[in-house]
């Protein structure tokens, strides 16, 4: 198991495009890959579970994954984060 907090940098938070970019990435692992924020855990390979989360700019979210290549998979996502989602 791997687990991380993540901290939303790009200003227009978890949007539509970031939501597909983090599902998009999750499902290239075997793991499975669960986001929460505030108590409310979803599966950060579906898009709509992303979307609710509604997490805005500053946002700190953990996820955590299970399974063959869960640090791989946390690492992966780490690198959307930082990356603000290619967005800025």
């Amino acid at each position: 198991m791997a687990e991380k907090l993540l901290t939303v940098r790009n200003r227009a938070g978890i949007h539509a495009r970031p939501a597909a970019l983090i599902a998009q990435t999750a499902n290239k692992f075997a793991s499975e890959v669960l986001m929460e924020k505030d108590g409310t855990v979803v599966n950060a390979k579906s898009i709509m579970g992303v979307i609710t989360m509604a997490a805005g700019y500053n946002t700190t979210i953990t996820v955590k994954a299970e399974g063959a290549d869960a640090e791989e998979a946390v690492t992966a996502l780490e690198t959307l984060f930082e990356n603000k989602f290619e967005e800025e």
